[in-house]
């Protein structure tokens, strides 16, 4: 390691830094519990909803969470994490609900050209609304970073969505001194996002100090892939090698994880946490920017799925 890579480990402050971190997620969670009526925390598998598992942890137990977990399945998403996220929610004893957007797409409230092949991810806000309305939700707590995107740069720690789901940056409440106007009206709710403030290596740093497992596929491993326009697409029946392209065998890993139709892994040989946080420490491309087809689309294509209820 070289010497920055060393202070992130040797550091006391970095500890420091986390446990402020932490105190004020828990804050916001426990905030959440005392003022929203119905609340749910969406849980996807991935290692920022895996903080969020531990974070509710130290907030609430030894009670049971206030609120069940929610996921939004695509159907297109990896499996190891979907196997992942079952098991956490077994061993944890809570409550998971999942919203399909197979079942969206019966219902014929989501319509895509090819139902079996077309990307999902754009569709998940449908079928988020669709569980928000079912179980009357008023608030959906959620692992989004401020670093991941610009238009999460732009976003309250308590997001106000109108009656239709939508975000209106410009009518986002003021957030003085960590107070927070939870206030809705029936059929509005808030998106609210404990760990806003903390960084992918943040995270990182608090999977290595809490010793949190994670879905495999995080971990430096052996794939197939296909280069194309920077990134390494993975080669799946979702994402097969267009005519003229080369499929090659890489060691790889995913910084994120999402829908396989627009989620890529990026090269590395990082197979545990302490490398990743050495490769997290120097890297200068963001993590969606790394991993995400759908977010090169458009500058604003983020923003726009946002307007339209994403997460």
């Amino acid at each position: 390691m070289n010497t920055a890579v060393d202070k992130i480990f040797l550091d006391n402050t970095s500890d420091r830094h986390l446990d402020w971190l932490e105190s004020e997620a828990i804050h916001i969670m426990r905030e959440v519990a005392a003022e929203c009526s119905n609340p749910a925390l969406l849980f996807s598998g991935g290692k920022d909803s895996v903080v969020m598992l531990r974070l509710a942890e130290k907030a609430f137990r030894p009670g049971k969470f206030p609120f069940p977990l929610v996921h939004i399945d695509t159907g297109h998403n990896f499996e190891e994490v979907i196997a992942f996220r079952d098991k956490r929610a077994a061993e944890l004893g809570e409550r998971l609900i999942v919203g399909s957007v197979e079942d969206s797409i019966k219902r014929g409230t989501v319509r895509l050209r090819n139902p079996q092949t077309d990307s999902r991810n754009a569709a998940q806000a449908v079928t988020l609304l669709e569980t928000i309305a079912e179980y009357k939700f008023d608030a959906c707590i959620g692992g989004a970073r401020r670093d991941e995107e610009k238009a999460r740069a732009k976003e309250r720690i308590f997001s106000f969505r109108d009656e239709f789901g939508q975000w209106n940056p410009k009518a986002q409440r003021p957030e003085l001194w960590d107070l927070y106007n939870t206030r809705v009206h029936p059929g509005e709710n808030m998106r609210v996002f404990p760990i806003s403030n903390w960084t992918e290596l943040d995270v990182w740093q608090y999977i290595a100090r809490e010793k949190l497992e994670l879905p495999n596929i995080y971990f430096a491993h052996q794939r197939q892939v296909i280069p194309r326009n920077g990134l390494l697409v993975p080669l799946t029946p979702l994402t097969p090698a267009k005519e003229g392209e080369v499929v090659e065998t890489r060691e790889v890993r995913f910084r994120t994880v999402g829908d396989i139709s627009c989620t890529c892994p990026v090269a590395s040989d990082a197979t545990t946490v302490e490398a990743i946080i050495a490769e997290t420490a120097i890297t200068q491309i963001t993590e969606r920017g790394a991993t995400r087809m759908d977010d090169q689309t458009s500058e604003a294509s983020m923003e726009k799925r946002k307007k339209e209820g994403y997460f």
